[in-house]
């Protein structure tokens, strides 16, 4: 049939199958592309934690939007998750999958409709609540219901085929478009393929791409529109038939002699009996064998709703990691490493979850999930290999403990039977308990941890540039001291250079000088001889002249002493002109040592305020990076809260912004105090260069001092080295005089000229000088000892 129409009808088929099957390729490497960023991102330091605000946007328009995140659990690898949302009467365009497709239903309704890989047509309408599984290598696609409470179509997805931990499978992506399988080949190869004229290939494929999620123009949900929906889902799956040949195409009903669609059924958490519920909360968890869509997969799918103020008790999971996504409300996650995994780096955490949150916790971790005591906390999440995992708690009646021997379990906490009995007695319920303030006591816990890691971190910052500043000074002052060695070294060359050089200079002249004499003294000669022989020839005349020689002699002499004076007097002069121009070089070069020195301490202020700038620069950027991400979240949920009509969603809307409010106030409050923290630092370290430079200054004036008092120590001394020299040459005269005195009382005896009264007097005399000599000398040693401490 579709043979015998016109051009046109068939050009308007195929460009009607594309209008509705294409999909950007650009949002698939938009993918690509996030996944490589996320899975380097900040929160794989947080223990596998991430925000709604982290997530990255695949495509977004009027109709919709496509976020995702990928997130790792530290032991089985990373996850890839997305978050399709599709406004009322909407529609995902088909895409193919490149991995099993795990999703659960958040909110609103639809329709979903794939072909597997058996040419089957299926159908499912979702509902709230929902769970299915779409295998790999499918081609689906899905639509929101137009509903008068306008109640968006919201959809968690997780990919789990292994082959997308590939790179070579990261490449293309989760999923591909339908668009990307036919545009990918040349014009001839299509032309050849599906039989038309160039023309409409080339309208086809030069057309312009539409999003990812586009408008129904349809309005109600009859037959009618069902048909044309199946009538292109037809033409999809032309493109990807197996087993067909060309001339299947040539019948009146083509598409129709395949498989008919066929009809399954979800699986609903909600219409699910809980598997334990009491007055603080209720769970339920889903296997392959309680949901048909997910045999042959490992996957499970859980929800647990836990009402204020109450806890899921401490539990682990033995073979699974969870990947879970927050619904509902807020609350506190604790997860604790076991012994061993402490060795290699892994961490115990607190992190705070609201609505939008995603995060996951590896086997074997104990943990925890607490509500608040102002509201509740729903997560629903997917675990990896479920089928054979059971949850072990270790509080209530559930516990594990309450399967061992006593005895041995006391033994292995170290303390009596009687403090085990009560430890496992005293709890009567079981898996969800009452922990009224946990949450709020934990999330206390949570920021003092924060905050000391947050010192710790700044103080290790702060030791890391203290040593890059120690290490880039003790390098300056390398580079300056090597600098200096060399002005040193080209100076001490320029020095010897220029005395070599008047060193021959004076030479030269000196040579010059005595060829200058020689020649005066080989013309005097000459001139002599040639004077004797005058005389010789003219002996007459030599009396008569002799007076008038005689004055020319004398006048030469003269001259010649003129001329020597004038000569030793230049000579003189260009010495001191040397010596002129040895002390102006010398003062140039130390003005020059100066400016260098100055111009030294320019460039590095310069650099420190440069460091300083762009540091202010950069923690701008920051500032106004933060601001922009808050900006946004207030954008979306204003958007969001403008949509909603349900007193409920109202409700938690204004609890939300309450508590973004508080957190923008904290943050506001934090960024102050980093910035007064900066100030304080600033002002210290300018502080600091001004203790160094008084230190180095008290250390100029200290040295100053020292050679004060070296130079007043070496006067000192030498003036007591005088002072002792004159005390020894009075000590002698004053012998000598003693000599004399016993020499002439010798004499004086020897003579007999004198009597017993004149030795007498003598003696007295002699007794009072000794006496004003001995208080003479004491008086000196005392001055000593004050003018010279070391005596």
């Amino acid at each position: 049939m579709l043979r015998n129409s016109s051009p046109f009808w068939f050009a308007l088929l195929i460009w009607s199958f594309l209008a509705i099957n294409l999909c950007t390729s650009s949002n698939v490497i938009s993918a690509l592309k996030f996944s490589k960023d996320v899975s380097s991102s900040d929160h794989d330091r947080r223990f596998h934690f991430a925000t709604k605000e982290e997530r990255g946007t695949i495509a977004e328009t009027e109709d919709g939007v496509i976020s995702s995140v990928r997130i790792s659990d530290g032991f089985n690898g990373t996850y890839h998750l997305q978050f399709i949302t599709l406004e009322p009467n909407s529609l995902f365009l088909p895409v193919l999958l490149h991995a099993d497709m795990v999703f659960y239903v958040h909110s609103g309704g639809g329709s979903m409709r794939w072909i597997d890989e058996e040419n089957k047509k299926n159908h499912i309408d979702v509902e709230k609540g929902d769970i299915y599984r779409f295998p790999s290598g499918s081609v689906f696609y899905m639509r929101s219901n137009l509903e008068s409470t306008r109640e968006k179509l919201r959809v968690y997805s997780i990919f789990t085929d292994s082959n997308i931990e590939n790179p070579q499978s990261l490449y293309i992506g989760a999923y591909s478009t339908i668009n990307d399988l036919v545009r990918g080949f040349e014009n001839k190869v299509l032309q050849t393929a599906f039989n038309v004229p160039e023309e409409v290939l080339d309208e086809i494929t030069k057309a312009s791409k539409p999003p990812a999620i586009v408008h129904l123009t349809t309005t109600t949900k009859d037959k009618h529109s069902e048909d044309e929906l199946d009538w292109r889902s037809g033409i999809i799956e032309s493109l990807v038939k197996r087993g067909s040949n060309s001339s299947s195409s040539s019948s009146g009903d083509d598409y129709s002699n395949g498989k008919k669609k066929k009809k399954t059924k979800t699986v609903n958490l909600f219409k699910r009996k809980p598997d334990f519920s009491n007055c603080n909360g209720w769970s339920v968890a889903l296997t392959n064998k309680d949901v048909s869509a997910l045999k042959d997969s490992d996957m499970g799918i859980f929800m647990v709703n836990l009402t204020k103020g109450s806890m899921m008790g401490p539990h682990w999971n033995p073979r699974a990691s969870e990947i879970a996504i927050v619904t509902h409300g807020q609350g506190m996650i604790t997860v604790f490493c076991p012994s061993n995994a402490n060795e290699s780096g892994c961490k115990n955490m607190r992190f705070k979850v609201k609505e939008g949150d995603v995060f996951t916790v590896p086997r074997f971790h104990p943990m925890a999930q607490m509500a608040y005591n102002n509201d509740s906390l729903v997560f629903m999440g997917f675990n990896t290999n479920a089928r054979q995992n059971h949850p072990q708690f270790l509080a209530g009646k559930s516990s594990v403990f309450r399967t061992l021997n006593k005895d041995i379990l006391a033994m292995s906490f170290n303390v009596p039977n009687t403090r085990m009995e009560q430890l496992l007695g005293s709890q009567v319920e079981s898996i969800i308990l009452e922990c009224v303030s946990c949450a709020e006591e934990e999330e206390d816990r949570m920021r003092e941890e924060e905050q000391r890691e947050r010192r710790e971190e700044e103080a290790r910052e702060r030791k890391k540039e203290e040593a890059k500043r120690r290490e880039e000074e003790e390098k300056a002052r390398e580079r300056q001291e090597e600098e200096e060695r060399k002005r040193e070294e080209e100076e001490t060359r320029r020095r010897r250079e220029e005395a070599r050089r008047e060193e021959e200079e004076a030479k030269r002249r000196e040579e010059e000088r005595q060829a200058e004499e020689a020649r005066r003294k080989e013309e005097q000669q000459r001139k002599q001889e040639e004077e004797a022989k005058r005389r010789q020839e003219e002996a007459r005349r030599e009396e008569e002249e002799a007076k008038r020689e005689e004055e020319k002699r004398q006048e030469r002499e003269r001259k010649q002493r003129e001329e020597q004076e004038r000569q030793e007097k230049e000579a003189q002069q260009q010495e001191e002109e040397a010596q002129r121009r040895r002390e102006a070089e010398e003062a140039q070069r130390r003005q020059q040592e100066e400016e260098a020195r100055r111009a030294e301490k320019a460039r590095r202020r310069q650099e420190e305020e440069a460091r300083r700038e762009e540091t202010a620069a950069r923690r701008r950027q920051k500032e106004e990076a933060r601001r922009a991400e808050e900006e946004e979240a207030q954008r979306q949920e204003r958007q969001e809260e403008a949509e909603s009509r349900r007193k409920e969603e109202e409700r938690q809307q204004r609890e939300r912004e309450i508590e973004e409010a508080k957190r923008t106030k904290e943050e506001r409050q934090q960024r102050e105090r980093e910035i007064e923290e900066a100030k304080r630092a600033e002002e210290e370290r300018q502080q600091r260069e001004r203790g160094r430079e008084e230190a180095r200054q008290e250390r100029q004036q200290t040295e100053r001092e020292e050679e004060e008092a070296r130079r007043a120590e070496v006067a000192r001394q030498q003036k007591e080295i005088e002072m002792e020299e004159a005390k020894r040459a009075e000590q002698e005269r004053q012998r000598r005089e003693r000599e004399r005195e016993e020499a002439r009382q010798e004499e004086e005896e020897r003579r007999g000229g004198g009597g017993e009264e004149t030795r007498r007097v003598l003696r007295e005399r002699e007794e009072a000088r000794q006496e004003e000599e001995e208080r003479r000398g004491g008086g000196g040693e005392e001055t000593r000892r004050v003018l010279n401490p070391r005596i």
